[in-house]
């Protein structure tokens, strides 16, 4: 009997340190996949990614009620719709208020990256993914998305949606 008990103690004791231990880890959402930061500081020097730190209270509270505490400038993303490793990245340089921001697909193909920007802006904007399906805009275009979309969203501004058609990227602004 005193064998069960101690065995007991001891299992609440081990889960209690692993809770412990697992939540203590650090967020390594907001970390480029494995050969694509020294691409993307050649071609855009001075950049990171957009994290939960660079949203103001409010919008980070937003974005966090949808998306957890997942990295709110980088986003796995099927958008060409070839199953190969594909990120859509929202890049950040310089201070507020004059900070730039630059929308970017990055894609897999063999060795290489091959890097599209897609939108520059200023502003601390998130990005995710959303089904493929119809898109209605405000200026009454629609875009009908036969692979997952890219959303550009300025929490209390705009949102914009972006498709890969087979040919080139068509966006659309679904708020303002």
């Amino acid at each position: 009997m005193r064998l069960k008990s101690l065995l007991a103690s001891s299992l609440v004791l081990y889960l209690f340190v692993s809770v412990q231990v697992t939540s203590a880890k650090p967020n390594r959402g907001c970390q480029f996949p494995a050969g694509l930061s020294d691409e993307v500081s050649k071609r855009f020097p001075g950049t990171r990614l957009v994290t939960l730190a660079d949203l103001d209270e409010y919008d980070r509270k937003l974005y966090k009620k949808d998306h957890g505490l997942r990295c709110p400038g980088l986003v796995k993303v099927n958008f060409y719709g070839d199953g190969k490793p594909t990120w859509a990245l929202v890049l950040i340089a310089g201070q507020n208020p004059r900070r730039k921001t630059e929308l970017v697909v990055a894609h897999k193909l063999d060795k290489d990256w091959d890097i599209r920007s897609l939108e520059s802006t200023d502003g601390d904007p998130v990005v995710w993914r959303e089904p493929p399906g119809k898109y209605e805009g405000l200026d009454d275009k629609t875009i009908h998305a036969t692979r997952p979309v890219v959303v550009l969203c300025y929490y209390g501004s705009s949102t914009i949606v972006y498709t890969w058609n087979g040919k080139e990227v068509e966006k659309v602004w679904v708020s303002d």
